[in-house]
């Protein structure tokens, strides 16, 4: 389970092959004793539960990076390391 982003607490990872349980492109998104699934680009949550001042912050980081989500994406459904994304500042 590759880190791919950190901020404000919030850890922000991909697994490897992870495509079969939910085909949406994805991010699993760590904040305490949270954990959530988070669907790209929609922002929405696919399971788990996160509060909803971090929910916010993880959707905005999602907007600003589509584009390089969707590429780690496609690294790590195919077992490839995907590259680290810039933190929200």
């Amino acid at each position: 389970m590759p880190t791919i982003s950190m901020f404000f607490g919030i850890i922000i990872y991909m697994y490897y092959f992870d495509n079969r349980e939910h085909a949406k492109p994805h991010i699993h998104a760590n904040y305490a004793e949270y954990e959530a699934i988070i669907s790209i680009p929609e922002g929405n949550v696919l399971s788990g539960e996160i509060p909803g001042n971090k929910l916010k912050l993880i959707t905005a980081w999602i907007e600003i990076h589509q584009e390089e989500l969707m590429a780690d994406w496609k690294l790590a459904v195919e077992g490839q390391q995907p590259f680290k994304i810039e933190p929200l500042r």
